[in-house]
């Protein structure tokens, strides 16, 4: 891709049967090398419009659900050092990185760094402003505080409309007089994040602690839900959400269990998958084939050839 000049993708270019497969092709060529797949079966369909502005890339991005990640083996194969902002504009969103889920609805931002995995996940139609940036632009050494948190009140509402107006002006030829600022706002919003990340309650980590170990103790139980671990831990429904974010208990019994199912798939390369999805805490097979396709963007066979 020409990174100079405005570039408009879309999936509407190719058949209707090759459109993940072009999106595909689409990010990586607009971002960095990614891996993606989408969250339901069925028709897809994506467009971005990039326009660079100086140093930075903008990026309007509306599709359809997917799971988007960048691996170790992705990052391993160019040297690109970016950091990225994601600005939701219609949908939801998550980003994940260095151990921290930022949920995005209209209006928030959350920062990222190409230089470490990460996983964008959309279950619904979106809409988002990509923002994008080489990190020698940037006065920032370390980034690893201010990854997947939302910009609190302040900055959170200043900072996504700054870069909306701008992303408007470039694509109608006119943020010449917005540029000399996007770059210090950009920089300060990033110092902003890394700033307010709350110290550690250490009794909500004791607990986070004893959860997760029993959760991995248990993982062969169907039955494990948010109620088994509460009581196991003796403490309230309430309090395991607060320690673990509101709605994201079941999300992170999920996780572990993919987590070690694919563990297991590598292995032990001749155990039947039924057998694996069992010991996991699967119910059906083919239950465990959809959510971990959907987490991992591959099949469980398919993660035995990796």
């Amino acid at each position: 891709m020409d990174r100079q000049s405005r570039v408009e993708l879309s999936t509407s270019q190719v058949p209707a049967q090759d459109a993940f497969a072009y999106w595909r092709e689409m990010i990586c060529e607009t971002f960095v090398q990614l891996a993606a797949a989408p969250v339901t079966a069925g028709p897809f369909a994506g467009r971005i419009e990039h326009v660079p502005v100086g140093a930075l890339e903008l990026s309007t991005v509306v599709a359809g659900g997917q799971v988007v990640r960048r691996t170790r083996s992705l990052i391993a194969r160019g040297a690109d050092e970016y950091l990225l902002a994601s600005i939701q504009l219609r949908g939801r969103g998550r980003v994940e990185q260095d151990g921290r889920v930022a949920e995005l609805t209209g209006g928030d931002m959350a920062f990222y760094d190409s230089t470490r995995p990460y996983t964008l996940r959309f279950d619904d139609d979106f809409r988002q402003l990509v923002v994008q940036v080489p990190k020698r632009e940037l006065a920032l050494r370390d980034t690893r505080a201010l990854t997947a948190r939302t910009l609190g009140p302040g900055p959170g509402q200043v900072v996504p409309a700054f870069f909306t107006s701008l992303a408007g002006a470039a694509k109608a030829g006119t943020a010449t007089p917005l540029l000399p600022h996007a770059l210090g706002l950009l920089s300060a919003a990033a110092s902003f994040a890394a700033r307010t990340e709350p110290a550690p309650d250490p009794a909500r980590a004791l607990v986070r602690e004893r959860a997760v170990a029993f959760i991995r103790r248990n993982l062969a139980d169907p039955r494990l839900d948010v109620d088994v671990v509460a009581r196991a831990c003796r403490v309230s429904r309430r309090t395991l959400y607060r320690v673990f974010a509101p709605g994201s208990v079941a999300r992170e019994i999920r996780r572990i269990r993919l987590e070690q199912a694919r563990e297991m798939l590598r292995a032990h390369p001749d155990r039947p998958v039924a057998t694996i999805a069992a010991r996991c805490g699967f119910d059906s097979e083919s239950g465990f084939h959809r959510a971990f396709r959907a987490e991992f963007g591959t099949t469980p066979g398919g993660t035995r050839g990796q």
